[in-house]
This record gives C-alpha cells, structure tokens and sequence, in this order.
C-alpha cells in the first residue's frame, strides 16, 4: 500500500527540496502557495531537505509504516537551516514535529547573544546587511552552535546526533524519533514565516449536504444525485470500457443511463455493483467529473473522487452515505473568474475550464491548471497525474453526489 507525502511551500517564492528515497532521489522546486505530492510506499524511508543557495537546511526525516504499523517523522536541522519547516500526518497536529518559527526565534536570539558568544557563532551564522540571520551550517559541525540553538528550540526540533555509535545522545532529541498514530499521508509544510500548516490546507472548506430524500427512494447500490442549480440539468453515466490496476478504459461516446434533476432537486440512481466510471454534467466536453465504482475489488466498498482532468464545468462533491462523513471536492465557482487562457466553450456556448491533460482538442492546458491548483488543490480534486487526491470510501455502495 501506498501513501502521499505533500510538500507544500506557503512562501511567497519557489523553494527548492532536495528529496532521498522518494521521487527517484530528483530535486523538486515547489512555486509559492503550491503543493508537491510524493508517493510513499509503507516500508519506505527518506528525507526532504530544504536548499537555500545549494546550502541542505532544515529537514523532514520519515519512514513510512514502521515499526508496530506506526509512521515516524521528525524534523531536523542538524545538517542546517534557513527557513521554517514542520512535519506532521495529516490533519493530526498531536503529531506535528518542527519549530514552526525557527527561524525568527534564531533571528532573536542572535541579537540578545553576548559578545563572546556572537565572536563563537560568526563563521556559522550567516546575516544580511542588518544583521539579520538568513541561515546558518550544519550545527552537527559546530558544538557551540547546537548550544545556542538548544537555547531556543531544544525539543522542537532534532538539534544534536541523538543517540549513535554507543554515545545516548541528548534526550529530548531522541524524542523526536517517537512514534505517531497509525500509517497515514503526511504534510511537510514550509515558509519563510509561520509554518504551521493550514488545517484545511489553505483550501475552501467543505460541509456534506444533507440530502432530504425519503429512505424508500433510497436502496441498493447507486448514487444519490442532487442538482444546486435553480434549473433542471441532465447527466450522463459513463461505465468505463475496461478496468485495470490503476488504469481505466475511459468511455466517451455510450452513456448510459442519462438522467435529468429538477432544480434544487436531489433523485436516487440506481446501479449495478459491476459500475465503474463516471458521471458529469451532460455529454459534452469540458466537463467536471465525478469518477467512482459502486464495489471495489479489495473491500467491496464504493470509492470516488472528484476529477477536472477532462474540464470543469462546475464544482462537484462526493461524499459518503453510510454515516461515516467521508467527502472530498469543491463548492467554489472556480468557472466564472477565471482567466480566459484557462477557458475553453462547450460546443452549445457554455463556458468551461480546459482540460489538464489533453485530448482530441489539444493537449494539456497550462493556464487551467495553474488556475486550478491555486483554487482547488490536487487534494481535492484531480487536476494532473494519478495520486494526491482523497479517496472516499461508503462501505454501503451508495454515494452522494452534489453538482454546483
């Protein structure tokens, strides 16, 4: 089984993550505001260090699925720093790892410092024209620096060894290598200021629709269809050509069944278990989609997510039914206000976010995606490539899904 690993820069510019053990050890620049996903095999084990001016800084040291079915994380800047960088699972704070403001506590410290220990420090701390800190080496080099570094940030953060080679190392570094909760994703946040990370993930929240539909409408297998615009809309069921390990035989041209919704109005669809697909608003392309399967192979549980990577014609969320509150999508018109580079008309007139990775039209939009990403994010909706997204699970085979 496989995990994500999302590294996201809240800075306001590119940033540079040297990446081991993941990613086929590649570098990766992260734009500001932007988010990188990482798949993360259970077993797997790496690092993601951040570079400032080709310089390793702080870093973010995981394993995934170690021992007792746990992941480990910690955050260490023993090999340097210039910037702030936290670790955590997902959406588990009590996990979180890092000085979020590390930088700014070092910056403080270094102007209340005695003389004697400025002299000590001034060919390891590396300021500005104001004598501010922009970064300092490894502190693993330097003994006197972990000791002005323990000052400020001594069990925040990995500062020494910790205990290697028979030396036991400092305590409250050794804590940084305790367990966490279960095998999740994790978030590596950085930024030049605060780097806590957001709770939402900087993305607009989302609160499942309660769905007033007589329980005798509802049964078996399906999908309960709600229609928020104020106008009867049609949509078409796609089941895929051909199913593989990860891969699908997109059909796009024998819908089937083709329902239409009042206004403000929800129905009940029923499906076979066998369905594996989609459904979207009408038959023309760009269209948002809402891809899922009422019975996976591996738990019999439906599965489905939200995808944009055929268009967006408007938001869409998937949630589950069986009162276990899983959902993922958007609400937000990301249509309307988008930049024209992004847009691409239905053949009636309808405007449309373009594709973001190509078809018989033309390839990959780059201008949608750019867009998308800064207003959705590849954690809840599709925009490029197979991983990133939430999943959402309903052990009852049955969905609600919500076009806007």
């Amino acid at each position: 089984m496989s995990r994500n690993i999302f590294v996201t820069n809240l800075s306001g510019h590119d940033q540079e993550f040297e990446i081991h053990g993941w990613n086929n050890n590649q570098n990766v620049v992260v734009g500001p505001h932007q988010t990188f996903t990482i798949n993360a095999p259970d077993g797997s084990s790496g690092a993601i260090i951040a570079l400032h001016d080709g310089h390793k800084g702080e870093q973010a040291e995981i394993t995934k699925n170690g021992w007792g079915g746990n992941d480990f994380i910690d955050l260490s800047n023993i090999v340097g720093a210039g910037g702030n960088m936290t670790v955590q699972q997902v959406n588990n704070p009590a996990t979180r790892k890092g000085d979020p403001l590390f930088m700014q506590h070092l910056n403080d410290a270094w102007h209340r410092a005695d003389a004697g220990t400025r002299q000590a420090l001034e060919l390891c701390v590396h300021r500005d024209n104001n004598d501010n800190v922009t970064r300092i080496d490894a502190i693993k080099d330097w003994p006197a620096l972990e000791n002005f570094v323990r000052t400020f940030a001594d069990g925040k953060t990995y500062i020494g060894v910790g205990a290697w080679s028979g030396s036991p190392g400092n305590a409250n570094d050794n804590n940084q290598s305790s367990a966490a909760q279960g095998n999740t994703d994790i978030q590596v946040t950085y930024n030049d200021g605060d780097a806590t990370p957001p709770t939402s993930m900087q993305l607009p929240s989302i609160e499942p629709v309660q769905h007033d539909i007589p329980s005798a409408q509802v049964g078996g297998p399906g999908i309960i269809l709600r229609n928020h615009r104020p106008v009867p809309q049609t949509y078409a069921f796609y089941n895929n050509y051909w199913n593989g390990n990860g891969t699908a035989g997109a059909n796009f041209d024998k819908p089937d069944p083709i329902i239409t919704v009042a206004g403000n109005d929800s129905l009940f669809v029923p499906l076979t278990e066998s369905f594996k697909g989609r459904v979207q608003r009408g038959t023309l392309l760009p269209a948002t989609w809402a891809e899922f399967q009422i019975a996976a192979d591996d738990d019999g549980a439906a599965h489905g997510d939200i995808s944009l990577q055929q268009g967006c014609d408007g938001a869409a969320t998937v949630a589950s039914t069986d009162g276990s509150g899983r959902f993922n999508g958007f609400q937000n018109d990301i249509v309307s206000g988008a930049p024209e580079a992004a847009v691409r008309y239905k053949a009636d007139g309808t405007r449309a976010l373009d594709t973001t990775v190509g078809n018989w039209n033309g390839g990959p939009n780059l201008a949608a995606i750019a867009w998308e990403n800064e207003q959705v994010g590849q954690r809840r909706a599709y925009i490029v490539g197979g991983s990133g997204t939430d999943d959402v699970a309903s052990s009852n085979k049955c969905f609600a899904v919500d076009f806007y």
